[in-house]
């Protein structure tokens, strides 16, 4: 099904012209306090028109849970490549705006200004809610990797010469992620702050609380609409 059939008023040029327009506003230096306290990681998981929006906020130093939220609404906007803020944008800011504490910095499982448009999903959260952002995807959207010298763990991510990202290897032996700015924070501060939240496994700590978090409540919904048909 295509995305004129689900929404008729919809058009994907205007939805890339929307994300380029909001590039514009992306602050890529940092706009962090001194100490970071909190940090949280967002996901957002999806059953038949239902999506699943979830939150978990981890105490920075020893990355411990102190929160979690989530969220549901229903599916508007379908699955289309460059364009997943506009489907995941609703649950995630559902969950979010029902945390009791607030974040220092939300790390997002999406890109940011790595990015055809420069404003994936990570940069497009932090433009909506007016917080730090990182994007940290699991695979490459788009931009040439570019080996950094002396560095076998981290590379730059360029496109005609601009660097989008960086390439880093959080865990030894495993795949790298794929980091970018999101909004009010520097690539380097990015990297940094990704590395301190990753532990066994290469995806960061909040990033993977958030995800099973939202897998759970997935699994919830699913085990009552098999018990209620």
């Amino acid at each position: 099904m295509s995305v004129a059939s689900t929404m008729p008023n919809f058009s994907i040029e205007k939805a890339h012209e929307t994300q380029l327009r909001l590039s514009k506003q992306i602050v890529l230096k940092d706009v962090l306090p001194k100490k970071i306290h909190l940090v949280a990681g967002v996901d957002a998981a999806y059953m038949r028109d239902l999506s699943v929006g979830a939150v978990v906020v981890l105490d920075y130093t020893s990355l411990e849970f102190v929160e979690s939220q989530t969220a549901f609404c229903k599916t508007r906007f379908p699955y289309v490549p460059t364009l997943l803020s506009f489907r995941e944008m609703p649950p995630t800011v559902l969950s979010i705006k029902k945390l009791r504490l607030q974040p220092d910095i939300f790390l997002v499982d999406a890109h940011g200004f790595a990015h055809p448009y420069r404003c994936g999903f990570a940069s497009h959260l932090g433009l909506v809610i007016g917080k730090p952002t990182i994007g940290v995807a699991k695979s490459r959207l788009f931009g040439k990797v570019e080996e950094t010298r002396g560095k076998r763990d981290a590379a730059l991510l360029k496109h005609n010469n601009e660097v989008i990202g960086a390439v880093v290897t959080t865990t030894h032996g495993c795949k790298p992620v794929y980091v970018s700015v999101g909004h009010m924070v520097s690539l380097e501060t990015a990297v940094k702050i990704v590395r301190h939240c990753t532990h066994h496994n290469r995806i960061p700590e909040p990033i993977l609380k958030a995800h099973e978090l939202a897998t759970a409540e997935k699994r919830k919904i699913n085990i009552a609409s098999t018990v209620n048909r």
